[in-house]
């Protein structure tokens, strides 16, 4: 499967799960909003500590949704590989497996 696809399924099931829970979708959504807006930091760095959050968590789709937020506001491959870095020196072996998943999915949707 692609990390198109992966992308594709994760937001459909997230579709589904909001349809069924519209208040707490709706309360995270707004959570999201105000911290993406909100505060110092920008967004793209901001969208880099969520990259290196999701890999040290081993969370596959958050991988898909933070890399391709990544691509579209602009990150390059040598900003990514940056985070990744960082990303393993935190989480070791476990967070390598996932940060060689997240290269491919940058460079995927990237493209």
């Amino acid at each position: 499967m692609s990390w198109q696809d992966s992308l594709n399924e994760t937001r459909k099931s997230l579709r589904n799960l909001n349809g069924a829970i519209p208040d707490t979708a709706r309360a995270f959504g707004a959570l999201g909003k105000s911290v993406k807006e909100g505060g110092t930091l920008d967004y793209k760095t901001k969208e880099f500590i969520a990259l290196g959050m999701s890999i040290a968590v081993r969370c596959e789709p958050c991988i898909t949704l933070h890399s391709e937020a990544l691509a579209k506001a602009g990150a390059t491959r040598d900003e990514v590989s940056d985070v990744l870095a960082m990303a393993i020196q935190m989480g070791g072996g476990p967070s390598m497996m996932y940060a060689a998943k997240a290269l491919d999915c940058f460079d995927e949707l990237s493209a």
